[in-house]
């Protein structure tokens, strides 16, 4: 059963299947952590049309689906971009993850709290 651990609020998520909701691809970061009520921001519906749903990868990159390049295009306009960057709304969940969710996007500043 694949988990997913947030941070900076460290809530950890266990499942094995949910019905997905619209939120990027079905199974992805995004889609999860709406889901189960984690704050990620999502400007453009999960539509990979912006970068406000960026997270950083800090273990389990290999349990995600791979990279395409509409997502690698999208990131390099994300502030903060690193080598282990990914858009929530296109990375898909195959096992167990831990993302760093920033407190703040290119698009504007927001709290943990908030979400769409």
């Amino acid at each position: 059963m694949p988990r997913v651990t947030f941070l900076p609020s460290n809530v950890t998520v266990e499942f094995e299947s949910f019905p997905y909701q619209g939120h990027g691809k079905p199974g992805s970061i995004l889609d999860v952590a709406l889901n189960f009520g984690v704050a990620l921001q999502h400007s453009c519906g999960g539509n990979c049309a912006c970068t406000t749903c960026h997270v950083i990868v800090h273990q389990g990159e290999a349990n995600l689906s791979p990279i395409e390049d509409d997502e690698a295009d999208r990131l390099d306009l994300a502030a903060g971009l690193t080598l282990h960057s990914r858009l929530g709304c296109q990375a898909v969940v195959h096992g167990d993850v831990t993302v760093e969710v920033p407190t703040w996007s290119r698009n504007h500043r927001i709290s943990r709290d908030s979400c769409p």
